[in-house]
């Protein structure tokens, strides 16, 4: 449906325009491009959304590598030291258990735990002190173990050791309680390290477990955060993009399916607001341009049917008034006629020769009027379409050409000639002009060789009339299909111009066109087209086909 809008109305919807060196535009309203546009919201989420990833993915390091160090303590100082302390009690208590058998009985054997006992005490010692260095509560109590191990060893179990191998020590009776009490006090501070130390692990367990829960609590609102950010650029995309862009898109597509007055609405972003009033303004140019449009449509309609009117009253005067003009003709000729045979040689010369002039007059009247009648009925008498064999009425036009075919001697050649759709009787008159024409203007010392060729065009039939005559000027190429045009005197050929006339006339009224072509030597070569006959679809059951 075709939407008409004053065009008053059209300039009022207009945005501002001014005029640019470019051409003419619209003038921008400024707040329409201000705010920011969909580029700088996205750079600015996505900005946004790295510098919170980046922060928590710097916290998700730091607890790693919190953790790991931790860890590494533990398992390289805390859990070795704890081992060592271990070590060293097992070691001085295989002292204590070999030192008091050999007093007891004075077996050397029982010296051997002794002495691997003081080896596994070096071995502890080298591989604790390392392990506790950087804890002053750990050496405080190392120095305490150290001190009463000392004591023991020194006041008990050295000067049994000395003690010659095949009796009993009398020191072991004698510092029995003594060494027992020394000893007691060597465990009691082997028991304070060993929980010290048990103590300093605990805490770096519990300090793992707490990081650990720590690292879960950040793992889980990195989700949650990333989970909220995805939610956030979801929404915003879609209230801020793809909301504006569905509008734009429905108020486009209106616009499309041809409702041009409907208003496109330019919202969200600066670019998408950019982007819809520049369609907007677009919308109202061609709205202006429809109603533009609409107006020089219904100016040539109103044109074009005072020009049908026109040609139609043209065609009906030339008509009536060869028509009429007939009889009063027919008397002057008849009459003059009459003058030139009664009165032949009884007057002077000069009398005989204007009596010949009025003869010959009349009769030329009498041809131009017939041409003008014949030329005024085509397309309005006898305008039946049909299928019409060109190569039958090719026959039928060198039938009526046959005597100027036999005295010029004229060879008329043809390609296999198409069947037609149009009128039988003014396609005759077609060919017999284009023909006729080949034949008259042959050259003076030879007979004339023309040839009709025919090729098809899509649905129409493209044709060519071709003579190896005087040819034509290319300069007169549109002269020739003016009505009583002549290239040449009467007395030179024959003729009242009318024939190249009507043969465009012919053509025309057959929807194809006819030109002479400029590039054909010698001779003229006049081309044109004919539409092809289609024959009418036919229903299986023998009825036409609606």
């Amino acid at each position: 449906m075709e939407h008409h809008t004053p065009a008053g109305a059209v300039l009022e919807a207009e945005p501002e325009r001014h005029s640019t060196s470019a051409g003419t535009g619209y003038r921008r309203d400024p707040a329409s491009t201000s705010g920011w546009t969909t580029r700088t919201w996205l750079t600015v989420g996505v900005c946004a959304a790295l510098s919170v990833l980046v922060a928590l993915s710097v916290l998700a390091v730091w607890l790693f590598a919190h953790n790991t160090r931790i860890s590494e303590r533990l398992t390289g100082d805390s859990l070795p030291a704890q081992i060592a302390a271990a070590q060293l009690e097992t070691a001085l208590v295989n002292q204590e258990t070999g030192i008091r058998g050999y007093g007891l009985t004075g077996q050397s054997d029982f010296l051997e735990p002794y002495r691997l006992g003081l080896t596994g005490q070096q071995q502890a010692l080298a591989a604790l002190r390392p392990l506790i260095a950087d804890d002053p509560e750990a050496l405080t109590d190392l120095a305490l173990v150290l001190a009463r191990i000392h004591t023991w060893q020194d006041s008990t179990a050295a000067p049994i050791a000395a003690w010659p191998a095949g009796s009993p020590s009398p020191l072991a009776g004698e510092e029995a309680d003594q060494g027992k009490n020394q000893f007691d006090a060597v465990r009691a501070a082997m028991t304070a390290e060993q929980a010290d130390l048990k103590a300093d692990g605990a805490a770096d367990e519990a300090l793992i477990s707490r990081t650990r829960a720590l690292r879960d609590w950040v793992f889980s609102g990195i989700g949650l955060v990333i989970l909220f950010m995805c939610a956030l650029v979801f929404v915003g995309l879609r209230r801020g993009v793809n909301k504006p862009l569905e509008q734009l898109t429905r108020d486009v597509r209106r616009v499309a399916d041809g409702e041009f007055e409907h208003p496109v609405n330019a919202t969200g972003p600066a670019d998408l607001r950019i982007l819809g009033r520049d369609v907007e303004a677009m919308r109202t140019r061609l709205l202006t341009s429809l109603a533009e449009s609409a107006q020089a449509r219904t100016l040539l309609a109103d044109q074009a049917a005072d020009l049908q009117r026109s040609n139609n009253e043209l065609e009906q005067f030339a008509y009536v008034a060869s028509h009429d003009l007939q009889e009063p003709l027919r008397k002057v000729a008849s009459f003059c006629q009459l003058l030139q045979r009664r009165y032949a040689g009884q007057l002077d010369e000069r009398a005989d020769q204007y009596i010949k002039f009025a003869v010959d007059g009349a009769q030329r009247m009498q041809t131009l009027i017939n041409d003008l009648l014949t030329f005024s009925r085509v397309g309005r008498v006898h305008a039946s379409r049909q299928a019409v064999d060109l190569e039958k009425v090719l026959g039928g036009v060198l039938g009526d050409l046959s005597v100027a075919i036999e005295e010029t001697g004229a060879e008329v050649a043809h390609d296999p000639l198409p069947v037609v759709d149009g009128d039988p009787g003014q396609l005759g008159m077609l060919l017999h002009n284009l023909v006729g024409n080949a034949i008259k203007f042959h050259q003076p010392d030879q007979s004339p060789h023309i040839h009709i060729a025919a090729e098809p065009d899509g649905a129409r039939w493209r044709m060519a009339v071709s003579d190896d005559g005087i040819g034509i000027d290319p300069q007169y190429a549109d002269r020739i299909f003016v009505i009583f045009q002549r290239l040449h005197t009467r007395e030179a050929y024959q003729g009242n111009g009318i024939g190249l006339a009507m043969c465009k006339k012919i053509v025309e009224f057959h929807g194809g066109t006819i030109a002479l072509d400029p590039d054909h030597s010698p001779g003229a070569r006049f081309t044109f087209t004919l539409p092809d006959y289609v024959a009418p679809a036919v229903e299986q059951g023998g009825g036409a086909a609606e």
